[in-house]
């Protein structure tokens, strides 16, 4: 059985919906996890994905973050609130259980900038999302995490690293903590797969035609155990949406996975 999990953030679920409903219909995903949805629950479009086949959970709010699961089977396990006051405090942190593997979705905060609190805040949401890990799984464990982490790990990741080294997104410390936390035992699955791709994710829209220029960075990621590693067919990040006109500043990044090797 081939199964396929993607990582989308939207950058606001109801004003890309059409779209997104057309790429969901092109490209199937038994997972997907959106990010930045932009929407409280309560307004989120839940019925046009439920008529494509999917069970929906959302953690929204009002006009920032959110984050959704999207699940064609039914999840045996949902974690909505972690408890930790710093993973719960905004809707930025959704974990699911489907078929026998853990999911986890984040849309980890941007930072703003190095000398401003929110950079803090950005690396304790991460330290905080790899110390929920580390306490709940083991490497041998079936496990996810995926996201926009807003991380560019390596200076292959951005279109400049000279003139990008410190900045947000691409700085040594939010980069250390990032390879820190992979070193329990989390692989990078698009550069497993394709170690000398420069392949971005992300494209800024403040910078003109970043997108025709391809100037941009690699922050969206699969990042699994290696059991999941060991199981991953492809890996790849699809372009097509950020073409399109009107698009989310990001753009999908697909893995599927051989689940008939289950032991």
């Amino acid at each position: 059985m081939l199964w396929k999990v993607a990582t989308f953030n939207v950058n606001g679920v109801r004003a890309r919906l059409d779209r997104l409903l057309a790429w969901i219909s092109e490209q199937h995903p038994h997972v997907l996890c959106l990010q930045e949805t932009k929407c409280q629950d309560a307004v989120f479009p839940r019925q046009a994905l439920e008529a494509l086949g999917y069970e929906v959970l959302v953690k929204g709010e009002k006009s920032f973050n959110g984050v959704a699961v999207l699940t064609q089977e039914t999840p045996e396990s949902v974690v909505m609130e972690t408890g930790d006051p710093l993973l719960d405090r905004e809707a930025r942190f959704l974990a699911v259980q489907v078929q026998g593997v853990w999911v986890i979705n984040t849309y980890v905060p941007q930072g703003r900038s190095p000398d401003d609190p929110a950079f803090q805040y950005k690396l304790d949401f991460l330290n905080q999302v790899g110390r929920w890990i580390q306490e709940r799984f083991s490497p041998q464990d079936l496990l996810i995490w995926t996201g926009d982490i807003n991380v560019a790990p390596e200076a292959i990741d951005v279109y400049d690293p000279k003139r990008l080294e410190g900045e947000v997104g691409f700085h040594p410390e939010e980069r250390a903590k990032l390879k820190e936390i992979m070193a329990w035992g989390l692989v990078d699955l698009l550069r497993r797969l394709h170690p000398q791709a420069k392949q971005f994710t992300f494209w800024d829209y403040r910078l003109p035609k970043s997108f025709d220029r391809n100037l941009g960075w690699r922050l969206d990621h699969m990042l699994v155990t290696e059991p999941m590693a060991h199981r991953c067919a492809e890996c790849f990040v699809d372009t097509g949406p950020r073409g399109q006109s009107k698009p989310s500043d990001h753009t999908p990044v697909v893995a599927v996975f051989d689940m008939s090797s289950l032991s």
